[in-house]
């Protein structure tokens, strides 16, 4: 039954989402607008891609948090964002009219994931950019799935596509789902195939330490089905450790010799990263694609192994890989002229962080390459890090903290030392530099810059506007006024 199909049958037509602009809540409002139903929605802090994007969909986005948004619009049911709280406004008015209350996963499963086979890519790291893989290769060989990513596939534009094909793939995250529904969310997606990436702290503010962490994963492989398969990196030891209680089979993926699939002699040619896959048969495989880092080809491979547990020939594969040039906010170009090349990232976790670093330096290794970092996930900002933060950024040139709006609400005692920070980072011989919370980061930047120089930009939020304002402030400097 197609979702819209469901709807009829449901009597659903407005359907309201509360805290829209998060890029799963806007992804799915943008997916059920697709499929025929009237959305909108509200919220307090919009910005890109996923601003433009509603824009585009004409999906209203009201002003949150007011009693007013329910009443005047009458919704059918309300899909609540993990970020609200029990005592929201629109919530409680919501409950006064006895409007019923949907988690965000819930919702997906209702109208999506029920009639398809689930393909759920999880972990630490990674998993944005193998579910936009995976869900472009099995595009592309014609099985037509239906993707929902935290990301925007480049060659999509969006983040998510509808398919009539018999899959679903689906990223997964170990995040919980709503106020009323505290389980992490990739429980209710209901994998047949589940891929795990890697197992690290984070999510600080709702896990106490790395066993909590693994605690939800192996929750999750419990799910597996015993038709079902759990693909893991099996270098990555608490991976191995969850794979214990799976009922169905694992495959292990990554490049020691337990892995049934090996990743080998990853290189760097043409702006090109390409590797070898030694499959379990011992026959080996040569790949390239257009993503930088030995952690992007790690991610390829776990697509193209999902891939051939579905059935499909290798040799249909490598074409599609080549030709997938990415996520939106993963190493993005963003400008590009005069001699600077500005990257735009998504990285926040310490190993997210290095592993960025150390792939850019390998597609650009005689380019100065300066780093500014903002510390704005619940984790990022506190002294969970402290010490990983400081030996992190070793492959750049420059570094550049910007402390987040709301960092000195936090109490001095749990708050990330940012003078700290800069000051481990100079120990090690690079120039660094704190931009305090509002402090202007743009004039110093461009002050900063040489011809030649790659700067990437590095926040999991919009970082207060600095990569369009760098942009912008690029575009209207005169050409060839950067020092050589």
């Amino acid at each position: 039954m197609t979702a819209t199909a469901s709807a009829e049958a449901g009597r659903l037509h407005l359907l309201y989402f509360m805290g829209i602009s998060g890029i799963a809540m806007g992804t799915l409002a943008c997916m059920l607008k697709d499929e025929g139903y009237e959305v909108v929605g509200s919220d307090t802090n919009v910005y890109p891609p996923m601003s433009t994007f509603l824009e585009e969909k004409a999906i209203p986005v009201l002003a949150g948090w007011n009693p007013r948004n329910l009443e005047e619009t009458r919704p059918e049911a309300v899909i609540v964002g993990n970020v609200i709280r029990r005592d929201n406004p629109e919530v409680v008015q919501a409950q006064a009219l006895d409007v019923p209350l949907l988690s965000m996963p819930q919702a997906l499963d209702r109208f999506f994931l029920h009639s398809r086979k689930s393909l759920v890519v999880c972990g630490t790291h990674g998993k944005t950019t193998t579910t936009g893989l995976l869900g472009w290769l099995l595009e592309s060989v014609g099985l037509d799935p239906t993707v929902f990513v935290g990301g925007f596939v480049k060659g999509w534009g969006r983040s998510y596509r509808v398919g009539r094909g018999p899959h679903m793939v689906a990223e997964g995250d170990e995040y919980d789902t709503a106020f009323f529904d505290k389980q992490p969310k990739f429980l209710r997606y209901k994998p047949w195939i589940a891929v795990v990436t890697s197992i690290e702290f984070d999510h600080a503010d709702i896990y106490r330490d790395v066993e909590h962490v693994t605690d939800a994963f192996r929750a999750l492989s419990r799910t597996i089905p015993e038709d079902g398969f759990l693909v893991i990196h099996g270098d990555d030891p608490r991976c191995l450790e969850i794979a214990r209680s799976c009922p169905g089979t694992v495959v292990p993926y990554g490049t020691s010799g337990r892995c049934l699939w090996r990743l080998e002699d990853t290189d760097v040619v043409g702006g090109m990263t390409h590797f070898r896959l030694v499959s379990p048969d011992g026959a080996s495989h040569s790949f390239s694609s257009p993503l930088p880092g030995r952690h992007n080809a790690l991610n390829a491979v776990a697509a193209v192994v999902v891939c051939r547990l579905l059935g499909l020939p290798m040799e249909t594969l490598r074409s599609p890989l080549a030709g997938f040039s990415g996520m939106k906010r993963r190493q993005e170009v963003i400008h590009q002229d005069d001699g600077i090349l500005v990257l735009d990232d998504f990285a926040h976790h310490p190993t997210a962080v290095r592993e960025t670093l150390k792939a850019i330096r390998t597609f650009h290794p005689s380019r100065r390459l300066l780093a500014v970092f903002e510390p704005r996930t619940n984790s990022s900002r506190r002294r969970f890090f402290q010490r990983e933060y400081g030996h992190v950024f070793r492959d750049a040139d420059w570094v550049g903290i910007k402390e987040p709006a709301g960092f000195h609400a936090i109490p001095l005692e749990e708050r990330l030392d940012t003078v700290q920070l800069v000051q481990d980072i100079q120990g090690q011989g690079i120039p660094a530099r704190l931009f305090r919370e509002a402090e202007p980061v743009v004039p110093a930047l461009v002050q900063e810059l040489r011809h030649g120089d790659v700067i990437v930009l590095m926040s999991n939020g919009s970082m207060d506007g600095v990569p369009t304002a760098l942009c912008e402030a690029l575009r209207g400097r005169r050409p060839g006024k950067f020092p050589v």
